[in-house]
């Protein structure tokens, strides 16, 4: 028989008392490493509670959304829906899911909020949604306004900005030569028919010159473009957000009006660490249909459902989805 210092006289009691003192150990180890703190979150708290989602737009995409959302109630569950013209909504969503005030969407108790309406509701919100959510933003244009990107980024002490990469293909090795400073440069072209351009100021006066060819409106830094086409460019500002040692001044976005094309067509351009003659490159098209008027492409929503899949569990913060 082994006697301990605390004359128990038994082993058992020595046992006992170890494992007690292992557990606290690893209580306090799960407690304050930042990663495994999440983990132990998710495996333990959130696993049995569904994600709860606030969706803010009611349009194609948001629409989209919401019936996607319903028909994984296993592990999601509607928190509200907003939008600007709540009849729009009527018939569709339950009375007691529609939010008809912004500011109390936390009384909703969100675990998400994903905005799909307007850069202006994201610019004038987004910090707030920050304050009780993580924040998947649709209108990524909102951020070219460095007053609005100062903001949000502010917020996210608690919880996490989410980007979508939308149609940008390839968007986590940009990132990943962003995070190590070898993004030396990128460009992004977009092309669409007419009627899928919702441009205003001197772009709008343009697109109204396009007849039977293809016209540039826009080519330059996408800060500028943002505010001329909001709806159009999300794509460009995501790049803009996600290249973020050349952010939305030095990445460079053409934007195309082109009466021929029954699909959306995004170009990125990557460029490298090299000489002018001889760098690395990479330049991929991404080719998606799109119903005519459409300002997004099906396949785009189907890519917004997965990164709202994808858009949990990585902290306060930005991060790519």
């Amino acid at each position: 028989m082994v006697t301990d210092l605390f004359g128990c006289g038994q082993t058992n009691h020595l046992q006992n008392y170890g494992s007690f003192v292992v557990s606290v150990v690893i209580y306090m180890w799960l407690q304050y490493i930042p990663a495994v703190k999440l983990l132990w979150k998710r495996l333990f708290f959130e696993i049995m509670e569904k994600r709860r989602v606030g969706i803010v737009g009611f349009g194609s995409l948001g629409q989209y959304l919401y019936h996607a959302l319903q028909d994984s109630k296993d592990e999601y569950e509607i928190a509200f829906v907003w939008n600007r013209s709540a009849e729009k909504m009527r018939d569709i969503v339950p009375p007691e899911l529609i939010l008809n005030d912004l500011k109390s969407c936390h009384s909703k108790s969100p675990h998400i909020i994903i905005e799909v309406a307007h850069p202006s509701i994201a610019a004038e919100y987004g910090a707030l949604f920050l304050q009780s959510a993580d924040f998947l933003i649709g209108s990524g244009t909102a951020l070219a306004d460095d007053e609005v990107m100062k903001r949000i980024k502010g917020a996210c002490t608690a919880h996490a900005l989410y980007v979508p990469v939308g149609a940008l293909w390839g968007g986590h090795d940009i990132q990943r030569m962003a995070d190590r400073g070898t993004l030396k440069g990128l460009k992004i072209t977009m092309k669409k028919p007419p009627a899928a351009l919702k441009v205003v100021g001197p772009l709008k006066d343009k697109l109204e010159l396009v007849k039977d060819t293809p016209l540039v409106l826009y080519e330059g830094p996408v800060k500028d473009l943002c505010p001329l086409a909001p709806c159009n460019v999300n794509t460009m500002a995501g790049a803009s957000i996600i290249a973020h040692n050349l952010g939305f001044d030095q990445v460079i976005g053409c934007l195309v009006a082109d009466p021929s094309l029954t699909y959306h067509v995004v170009e990125v351009e990557v460029k490298g660490p090299g000489s002018d003659e001889n760098h690395f490159s990479v330049r991929v098209t991404r080719c998606t249909p799109a119903i005519v008027g459409e300002v997004t492409g099906k396949q785009t929503f189907f890519t917004f459902l997965s990164s709202l899949l994808a858009a949990r569990d990585k902290g306060p913060g930005i991060h790519l989805c």
